[in-house]
């Protein structure tokens, strides 16, 4: 479903005296249903690697061919003017559905998404876990095969982003889709991914790809998830 083959991505950045190198000779696949966590130190082009996916950006070098993909950033971006049902249902609107059509496929989700009876709040009135529930929901009404995810957690407080994590995991058994997904944490990629691909610092590159062949849930006590957590850590050049 994913396939980058050979990818090099370079930028000038303004006022800059040098080309910036943010990927080089990168290769990774995914497979259909497949859940990949990305995981390498600040800079390393996880972001580009995510907007190449989605065809925001194009390789200077190399191929990347997926399916109709869909980016969920690490900030929400809900639209403040809308309820909670409306922002959810932005990407059915992009996509021409009325609006009442819209909320009425939207509303059902709610429900699933722990989100009963909050479809007519505004996001102020949300907390930042039911926010990325609603942001999530928008990103996956899309209708795209592929979900592409930057840091969906990384402002929220840890007992939060715990709870966020456990309900990821059981919406995608529930709701399969092929995923790419980018972090900071170690620990979430190991109890998220069917892999974990690590990458170098910039210009990024892969150092390590990682199988996790425990079934979810995952508890982060187990010591297969803790040796995996120390391999991916040793890969990155941390020690756990």
């Amino acid at each position: 479903m994913i396939e980058l083959k050979d990818v090099s991505r370079t930028f000038t950045a303004r006022r800059a005296t040098q080309a910036i190198s943010a990927l080089d000779q990168l290769s990774i696949s995914v497979r259909t249903g497949e859940t990949v966590a990305v995981v390498g130190p600040s800079g390393c082009g996880k972001t580009t690697l995510l907007e190449l996916v989605c065809g925001l950006q194009r390789p200077d070098r190399g191929t990347v061919s997926s399916g109709a993909a869909a980016l969920m950033p690490q900030r929400d971006l809900l639209l403040p003017w809308l309820s909670a049902l409306d922002n959810a249902t932005l990407a059915l609107r992009v996509r021409g559905v009325a609006r009442q059509r819209a909320r009425e496929q939207a509303h059902p989700w709610f429900e699933r998404f722990g989100l009963a009876g909050f479809e007519g709040s505004y996001p102020h009135e949300l907390s930042g876990g039911m926010r990325q529930r609603v942001s999530f929901l928008r990103t996956l009404l899309s209708g795209k095969p592929v979900l592409a995810m930057d840091e969906p957690f990384a402002a929220l407080d840890a007992i939060t982003r715990a709870e966020m994590q456990q309900w990821l995991a059981r919406i995608l058994d529930s709701e399969p889709r092929t995923v790419m997904l980018v972090t900071h944490d170690v620990e979430e990629a190991v109890l998220l991914g069917d892999r974990v691909v690590v990458l170098s610092p910039r210009p990024g590159r892969v150092v390590a790809d990682i199988a996790i062949t425990s079934p979810r849930p995952r508890r982060r006590t187990d010591p297969a998830i803790v040796g995996l957590r120390a391999r991916a850590l040793g890969a990155l050049g941390v020690a756990a």
